[in-house]
């Protein structure tokens, strides 16, 4: 099977990670390493454009201090990419992350609006083709706090017990990154119905898919905070909504949250230990492990997971996908203990005793073969 070639600028952002480790998981896919250096490097960036079928190019600068920096970084990104392809006579199809700002009065609007036309010029000549995509207010995990969204920000702020404030409770549009990453990919597969600009450039306009108050999305993650990390109950996640921004708040929840331990109630006849309370429907199962054997090794996209060891010693690890740092916990079934799983984080867990290791799981979907949320991928 032939891949398509795919390169990715500003692959190491907030857009860029989702869209490089989703594509990833396709077979039809080649994704062409980029790295920002390559900018400042005419020889490299001509490599890269020469590699590709398809380029991505989500590299830009959000915010500085001086709106002219704004505007002269994200325009000479746009001429370097434009120069790279006309040196080398590469013709790729550019699909360019644009922004409704492009119709206000300010200078990120303005580069993102002059970016657009420039790109539109060049697949003016032979072989080009251009698409924009106009792109809401995004959320989703892993955004920077007081850079890429009031979610990240206000995710962060709460996880870390700090007080958010609300300078303006209108309501905003937004869209959740995995639904991006999917119009995204169907752009590039020719899948996204688009609309002509010219006879080679073309423009998705995408519309938020959730109008929220500022103050509701504040309300819901105080209530993360108080049911999910106060007392371990897992909210209702049958809304698409209110499931997106818990998965965001997850990854903000400290690493040192983790294990969090059962409170046991025992008496002459034994123990009483609660798993898990949820406001959400789910699966729960168990396995046996013997000692030194290692089970997992996935990672899910969507779903939330809780391991709880209830007999034997286990370490429990996790991973970012992308990263190479490695999260440890040991739990001892004597003190009973939970790990949640977040979502684009592999996991695994090891019987590190010397008897059979009990571990309960709870997972807020049944498991499904045919399903593609789990991902395998060694934690280490």
């Amino acid at each position: 099977m032939e891949k398509l070639r795919i390169g990715i600028t500003g692959q190491a952002g907030f857009v860029g990670y989702h869209l490089y480790n989703t594509l990833s998981l396709r077979d039809d896919v080649e994704l062409i390493p980029f790295e920002r250096s390559f900018f400042e490097n005419p020889k490299a960036l001509s490599q890269f454009v020469s590699a590709c079928d398809t380029i991505v190019h989500l590299a830009a600068m959000n915010r500085h201090e001086d709106p002219n920096v704004i505007y002269g970084t994200n325009i000479g990104l746009v001429d370097k990419l434009i120069q790279a392809c006309t040196t080398t006579r590469s013709n790729p199809h550019i699909i360019f992350s644009s922004s409704s700002q492009e119709l206000k009065d300010n200078l990120y609007g303005k580069s993102k609006k002059e970016g657009k036309e420039k790109f539109m010029d060049w697949a003016n000549g032979p072989g080009g083709k251009f698409t924009s995509l106009t792109i809401p207010n995004v959320f989703g995990p892993f955004g920077r706090p007081n850079y890429n969204s009031v979610v990240a920000t206000f995710c962060h702020k709460v996880a870390h017990d700090g007080e958010p404030t609300i300078i303006n409770d209108g309501e905003v549009g937004l869209i959740y990154i995995n639904d991006l990453v999917k119009i995204f990919i169907d752009t590039i597969f020719a899948k996204e119905p688009s609309k002509p600009l010219t006879n080679n450039s073309f423009e998705v306009d995408i519309a938020p898919n959730h109008f929220v108050k500022v103050s509701r999305i504040l309300e819901l993650l105080n209530r993360f905070k108080t049911d999910y990390v106060g007392n371990g109950i897992f909210p209702n996640l049958e809304d698409h909504f209110e499931k997106s921004l818990f998965n965001t708040f997850r990854c903000y929840v400290p690493e040192s949250h983790y294990p969090v331990k059962f409170t046991k109630h025992t008496d002459p006849r034994g123990t009483f230990v609660e798993i898990a309370r949820t406001q959400t429907s789910g699966q729960f199962s168990f396995s046996t492990t013997v000692p030194g054997i290692t089970r997992g090794n996935h990672f899910h996209t969507r779903k939330a997971e809780r391991f709880a060891v209830i007999r034997g010693k286990a370490r429990i690890q996790l991973r970012r996908i992308g990263t190479d740092e490695v999260i440890n916990y040991d739990l001892d079934g004597d003190e009973p203990a939970y790990v949640d799983m977040p979502i684009w984080y592999t996991h695994n867990i090891t019987n590190t005793g010397d008897e059979e290791l009990i571990t309960l799981f709870w997972i807020n979907e049944p498991y499904d073969p045919e399903d593609a949320d789990t991902y395998f991928e060694n934690v280490e």
